[in-house]
């Protein structure tokens, strides 16, 4: 895989960590949708290194 895949993945990543954030910070967080956030983290972060 070429580098601009893994910066796209890398960027993406640093997406789905933002919008984690802000949804951790609201008063009352939505825990589906953090489970699905982190989820979806987790699966870009072993794409990752897979490609790494």
């Amino acid at each position: 895989m070429s580098n601009s895949h893994l910066s796209a993945l890398k960027s993406r990543h640093a997406h789905l960590d933002e919008k984690i954030a802000n949804e951790e910070r609201r008063p009352a967080p939505d825990m589906a949708a953090l489970a699905q956030l982190k989820k979806q983290k987790l699966k870009l972060k072993e794409e990752m290194l897979a490609v790494a």
